[in-house]
C-alpha cells in the first residue's frame, strides 16, 4: 500500500499544518479503550486567531476553495464542499444529521451509534445498516482505499494511539492519497496524547463541521434551538441540596457484579450530566476514575459509597424495558446488590452514550432530566430539529 502508482493522488486537498500534524502525531503511546464492552473488540473556548476559518456562510456558498482551521491539523483547505465522509464516532455522525448530510460511510465502531435516539424525533430517521466499522480487530489502510471518502473527521493521534498499527506516516498518506483528515478527539478529556493541543466543546465542533460541508446556517439554526433548549431546562433543574448523588457507572454484562467507575468530569461525553448539574457521588471518595486506573470495584465497595442513583452505561442498546428485565432485575434479586439504595428506591437507569451530538444530547438529557427530577415535558423543539435536518430554515 506504500507504492506511490498503486494508490495515486485522487484530489488537490491541500493541509496547511503538516508540520504540526507530524509532530503531534509522533507523541503519545498505545491506549486502551475509551469504555469497557462485552460484545465489541478489546482494543483496548473562545475562538483564536489561530482557528479562524475562511468560508462562506449557508448552504448556498460559493465552490471557491476554502479553509477550516481545527487542532491539530491547522488549516485544512477544501476545493469544494465534501460530498461523502467517514467519521470518527457518534458525536460527528450526529452533527452530519443536524447538518442535513447523508450519515458518514464509516465509524469506528458502528455499535457505539446509538441511531434509536432519533426515535424521539418524528421526521429524522437514520439507517446506519450499510456503515462499516473502521475497527475490525485492527484497522485496515486498504479500507480506506475502498470507502474512498471525500473527508475523514477524526483525529488523527487517535489513529495511531488507539492500537499498535499505525504511524504518522500511515495517517500521512491517507490524508495525500485520499482525502483530508479533520477533527478533533472531543468526547472525553483524559487521552495522554491530547495533552499538548486543545479540546473543543460540542458545539465548538459542531461549527467547525459546519464550515467543512459549508452548511453554516444550520448550525446557526441548531445554536438557536439549543439556547431555547438551555432556556427551558434552568427551571427543571433543583436546588443543589435537592438533587441526588448519582454513580455513573459501566456494568460489565447483563448480570454486573463488577463496574468501572466514571467521575463526570469534561467531555461532550459528559454534557447531558453537566448541564443537569448532577452531583458526583464518586468524586469525594477514593475510587479512581476508570479513564485514569482502568481499573474496576465490585458491588462491595458500591454499597461502601451507596448513591442514592445508578446510572449505569453499557446498555444503550437495550430499551428501557430490556434493561429493567435483566440488569435491574439482576440487582434487586443479588444479596449485595439489592441493599444498594438505588436499586431499593428503583433508581436504576441508562446513563447514555459516551458520543453526543447536538441532537442525541438533547434526547439524552431530556431522559435524564425524567429519571432524575421527574421532568415530563418535552424540553426541545422537535418539529424545528426536523425542519433544520430537512433544510427548512
Amino acid at each position: 500500500m506504500d507504492d506511490e502508482s498503486a494508490h495515486p493522488s485522487r484530489r488537490s486537498y491541500l493541509t496547511a499544518g503538516s508540520a504540526l500534524i507530524a509532530a503531534t502525531l509522533g507523541a503519545g503511546c498505545a491506549s486502551t479503550d475509551d469504555g469497557p464492552r462485552t460484545d465489541e473488540p478489546a482494543d483496548g473556548a473562545a475562538t483564536t486567531d489561530d482557528d479562524a476559518t475562511t468560508t462562506a456562510s449557508g448552504d448556498d456558498a460559493s465552490n471557491d476553495p476554502y479553509s477550516v482551521a481545527i487542532e491539530p491539523m491547522g488549516a485544512v483547505e477544501f476545493d469544494s464542499p465534501p460530498e461523502t465522509w467517514v467519521a470518527n464516532n457518534g458525536s460527528w455522525a450526529d452533527m452530519g444529521v443536524a447538518l442535513g448530510l447523508e450519515p458518514p460511510k464509516a465509524l469506528w465502531l458502528t455499535s457505539r451509534y446509538h441511531t434509536q435516539y432519533y426515535d424521539a424525533v418524528d421526521g429524522v430517521d437514520v439507517d446506519k445498516s450499510d456503515m462499516v466499522s473502521l475497527y475490525q480487530d485492527g484497522v485496515s489502510k486498504e479500507l480506506f482505499y475502498e470507502l474512498n471518502a471525500d473527508v475523514h473527521v477524526i483525529d488523527p493521534n487517535f489513529l495511531t494511539n488507539r492500537f499498535k498499527g499505525w504511524a504518522a506516516e500511515d495517517v500521512a498518506e491517507i490524508r495525500d492519497r485520499i482525502a483530508p483528515v479533520f477533527g478533533n478527539c472531543s468526547y472525553a478529556q483524559h487521552y495522554p496524547w491530547h495533552e499538548d493541543y486543545r479540546y473543543y466543546s460540542l458545539y465548538e465542533c459542531f461549527e467547525k463541521l459546519a464550515h467543512v460541508f459549508q452548511r453554516v446556517d444550520r448550525y446557526e439554526a441548531f445554536e438557536a434551538i439549543h439556547d431555547e433548549f438551555q432556556v427551558n431546562l434552568a427551571p427543571a433543574v433543583p436546588g443543589s441540596a435537592d438533587r441526588p448523588e448519582v454513580a455513573v457507572l459501566w456494568g460489565v454484562g447483563d448480570q454486573p457484579e463488577q463496574y468501572y467507575p466514571y467521575v463526570i468530569g469534561a467531555g461532550t461525553g459528559f454534557k447531558h450530566l453537566r448541564d443537569l448539574g448532577v452531583r458526583d457521588a464518586l468524586a469525594e471518595t477514593n475510587i479512581e476514575d476508570f479513564h485514569g486506573s482502568r481499573a474496576a470495584i465490585d458491588l462491595e465497595t458500591l454499597l461502601e459509597v451507596d448513591p442514592e442513583v445508578l446510572m449505569l452505561r453499557g446498555y444503550e442498546a437495550k430499551t428501557a424495558s430490556e434493561f429493567r428485565d435483566t440488569v435491574v432485575s439482576f440487582l434487586e434479586s443479588h444479596d449485595t446488590a439489592s441493599a444498594l439504595t438505588a436499586v431499593q428506591n428503583g433508581d436504576v437507569y441508562r446513563a447514555g452514550g459516551l458520543y453526543q451530538g447536538p441532537i442525541t444530547n438533547m434526547v439524552l438529557t431530556e431522559r435524564t432530566a425524567e429519571q432524575l427530577y421527574g421532568v415530563e415535558d418535552e424540553l426541545f423543539d422537535r418539529e424545528r430539529v426536523a425542519d433544520v435536518v430537512a433544510g427548512d430554515l
